[in-house]
Order: C-alpha cells, then sequence, then structure tokens
C-alpha cells in the first residue's frame, strides 16, 4: 500500500495569479501525475450548483427501477447503466462494475434530448447550466496547457472543443451502493475497474467523508488513495475539482501529458480489494460523484498538438508503461477512439445482449 496520492492542489482562480506560471503548474502535473485538484473558490462553477448537481442525482438513483430502466444507456453512450452493466478492467473483472451511472448528453433550451427519469423532469434547466459550466471551465484549462505547452497557437486545444459542434461530452452522475448492499462482493471486486479515461479531460466532483478512488502511481506498481479533501483544503467551501488527463489529451500530445489509470475500490486494507479510505473517509455508507467527461469535437484529427517540447517527447506511445497505454501510432479522430473505448466497456450493450 502507498501514501495518499501526491497530487497537487492549484488555484486557477485567485486575484493577481500570473497565468503563464499557473499554466506551468498544470502541465507538470499532468507530466508527472496525471491528475491535478483545482480550488473551486465559485468563480467558474458555484458552490450551489454543485450541491443542486448532487441533490438532483439522488433524486435520480433513489427513482423507480422502471423508470430508470426506460431511460436504459444506447450505444450513443446517453443514458442509465444499472449494476454490472459496465466493465471498465474486462480483462480482470470478474463481474462488471458495483455502481449505476446516468448519462447526460446535449440539452436544447434547456431541455434533454434523451429519455430521462421522471424525478429529474423538473431539473433539466439546472443539469443543462452545470453541463455548460463543465464544459467552460475545461476549455479554460484546455488554454492553460495549451499556453504550459507553448503551442503554437496557444488556443490549439481550445479551438478543437467548440460547444457548437457534436462531441462526445458527457456530464454523469454516479452512484456506489455501500458495500452492505452488495453482499455477493467478493475480496478481489471493485467498485469500478481500473481504467483511464476516454476524452480530454475529467472534472471529478466528490463528497466529503467519501473514500474509494485510488490512482496508479507514477511508477505503475502500487495503489495511492486520493483523498476527497487534500491538506490544505479542509476548510474550503466545496472540496477541489479534481482534474485528470485522458487518453485523447495524452495522445496529442505523444504521451507527454499522462493518461493515469485509476479505479474505485470498497475501501479494503490492501490486495485488490483497495488501499484503504485516508483519515476522515469511509466506504461505508453510498457512495456519489459527478463526473464531466470533456471530448473535442467528433470529426477532429488527432494529430500532434503543434509544441516544440511534445515533439522531443515523440515516441513515448510505444512505452507501455508511459503515457497512454491504450493510444495507437496512427491518427484517429475523437469520434473513432471513443468508439473503440465504448465498445470495450459495454460489453453486453455491444454483443447485442444489453438491448
Amino acid at each position: 500500500m502507498s501514501g495518499i496520492a501526491a497530487i497537487p492542489v492549484i488555484d486557477i482562480s485567485a486575484e493577481g495569479t500570473d497565468e503563464a506560471q499557473i499554466a506551468k503548474e498544470l502541465v507538470d502535473a499532468a507530466v508527472e501525475y496525471g491528475f491535478v485538484y483545482v480550488k473551486n473558490t465559485g468563480r467558474d462553477i458555484s458552490v450551489e450548483q454543485v450541491e443542486n448537481a448532487f441533490n438532483v442525482s439522488r433524486a435520480l438513483f433513489s427513482s423507480p427501477l422502471e423508470d430508470k430502466q426506460r431511460c436504459k444507456i444506447e450505444k450513443n453512450n446517453r443514458g442509465w447503466s444499472g449494476m454490472h452493466t459496465e466493465t471498465l478492467d474486462p480483462k480482470t473483472q470478474r463481474v462488471g462494475d458495483f455502481k449505476e451511472g446516468f448519462n447526460f448528453g446535449d440539452f436544447v433550451n434547456g431541455k434533454a434530448t434523451q429519455p430521462i427519469p421522471r424525478s429529474i423532469e423538473p431539473h433539466q434547466a439546472e443539469i443543462a447550466a452545470f453541463g455548460e459550466a463543465c464544459h467552460t471551465l475545461c476549455r479554460r484549462l484546455m488554454l492553460l496547457f495549451g499556453i504550459g505547452l507553448s503551442a503554437d497557437p496557444p488556443d490549439f486545444f481550445t479551438k478543437a472543443h467548440s460547444p457548437d459542434e457534436p462531441s462526445g461530452s458527457t456530464l454523469r452522475f454516479l452512484y456506489y451502493p455501500p458495500p452492505s448492499a452488495t453482499p455477493e462482493a467478493k475480496d478481489s471486486d471493485v467498485r469500478a475497474g481500473a481504467h483511464s479515461d476516454y476524452g480530454s479531460v475529467t472534472l471529478l466532483f466528490r463528497l466529503k467523508g467519501q473514500a474509494g478512488l485510488e490512482i496508479l502511481t507514477p511508477d505503475n506498481k502500487t495503489w495511492a488513495p486520493v483523498p476527497v479533501c487534500p491538506p490544505g483544503t479542509e476548510n474550503d467551501p466545496s472540496p477541489p475539482i479534481l482534474v485528470n488527463i485522458g487518453d485523447l489529451l495524452s495522445y496529442w500530445t505523444n504521451g507527454l501529458l499522462r493518461s493515469t489509470v485509476h479505479r474505485v475500490t470498497f475501501g479494503g486494507p490492501g490486495g485488490a480489494n483497495g488501499a484503504g479510505p485516508t483519515t476522515g473517509e469511509s466506504t461505508a455508507d453510498p457512495r456519489y460523484s459527478i463526473a464531466y467527461f470533456c471530448h473535442p469535437v467528433a470529426t477532429t484529427r488527432l494529430t500532434a498538438v503543434p509544441s516544440e517540447r511534445v515533439e522531443k517527447f515523440q515516441g513515448s506511445l510505444d512505452d507501455a508503461e508511459a503515457g497512454n497505454p491504450y493510444a495507437e501510432r496512427k491518427v484517429l479522430t475523437a469520434d473513432e477512439h471513443l468508439q473503440m473505448r465504448l465498445q470495450a466497456t459495454y460489453l453486453q450493450l455491444y454483443s447485442g445482449e444489453g438491448k
């Protein structure tokens, strides 16, 4: 077992910050860890928006089963997925993940363009606004990454993430039942299998006291728990937003930015079942989290970013222990890569058994 993950905390919203310095710190964290905490002081996403989103999530997952099944996930990656539907690490998992999820796609004039449970229909405009705020923050992070990499032009990534064109960007609500509700789970099981994320960056929102997330350390040998509130943020108005690099941003940078493998465990002491929760956190209760997976426009070709630093780093994708282990040495579009990963994750859906 490793100690807690040594992930940097960066305040990108503080008054008088040096943008170039913040950009450098973000890139350094992405290179070494693939994860970074961003302090959420309310400038980008308000504390109230986050609290409201979690309230809607609780209402969604407590909806009657038949209402959720009416919104079952389809091959467009939109909708509800029940227990064991998703298998994030099919090579090692005995059964699918011990969680439920709900993926939101586009909203038009504050209305969902997909079936949603009746319990959350009155909250569609709130969900839409929260997703838009997440995308805006992601585009700001993309600009900072471009600046930190000395990309030419600096807004290379930002332009590829236009909010006005179709993409795989997804707002996802997640619910993990408490261990007491899953007595069939074995010591070798995990709540969410080891995986890297599919898109450019992910924003992860969590609730204080709810443990379970672990990352594979840079040496790729040990798992380290990722506390909801790292040291120094315990008294912040809300936990910092955890940002991680996805496969596509790693691919775009020839593996310079790390797409780190992570998982969610039941929190047992060591072994496959987890490194154990950090102080003040527990896995005994239900766990809720919200993830925003930011993807580039679907037709974007994933050629290397025009950056001298990235060019000097060419070749690292051939090393299975560096950069993104899922990337292939060929030019894909963003949508082609997403479809490849979805087919590996939703085994039943794509085999015809989940229709």
